[in-house]
């Protein structure tokens, strides 16, 4: 299996909350009132680790794909607005007159995780570690379109966010 795809292909072992051959011990921490579901790790680990991939598995493992799952509506409350508001960034997580308009457009039912691929695209031929998914149709920041299934529009209106963001 490893030798398809040139070699390039990945094996994963699960080290973390896998107690008892099993996930349930996190959708119990997911489901607590004091965790904010969230992980990032701003590029200390992207040749060796991927937390890219996070949301999308929340979504579609968490709130679809799971027996007693929990509800996309908290989910995605949880994920946007409730973090949002903990690490004081006020001016988005919300859809309403003022806010930033950062937005995404899901097919939840196409939603999926590609398997992980490796890169050498950073400066001096570094690596970094990528996993892409599906399903995502459009996504807005700051009301502009910066992909469309997928694919890049080559805008780019981000900008650094240093500490907390009010609506002025």
């Amino acid at each position: 299996m490893l030798l398809e795809r040139d070699g390039s292909d990945f094996l994963y072992y699960p080290l973390f909350n896998w107690v008892d051959g099993s996930l349930d011990a996190v959708g119990e921490m997911l489901r607590d009132e004091n965790l904010l579901p969230g992980l990032g790790d701003g590029g200390a680990h992207v040749g060796t680790i991927c937390d890219g991939s996070f949301a999308t598995t929340l979504l579609t493992h968490w709130a679809r794909d799971r027996a007693a799952g929990l509800p996309l509506e908290w989910v995605v409350q949880r994920q946007c607005r409730d973090t949002a508001a903990a690490v004081g960034l006020c001016d988005r997580g919300v859809i309403a007159p003022g806010y930033r308009a950062d937005i995404l457009v899901v097919d939840f039912e196409r939603l999926r995780l590609r398997p992980p691929e490796m890169a050498f695209d950073l400066p001096a031929g570094g690596k970094r570690l990528l996993q892409r998914a599906e399903g995502y149709v459009h996504t807005f920041v700051g009301g502009i379109e910066t992909y469309a299934n997928g694919e890049s529009t080559g805008e780019l209106p981000g900008k650094l966010v240093r500490g907390p963001q009010s609506l002025d």
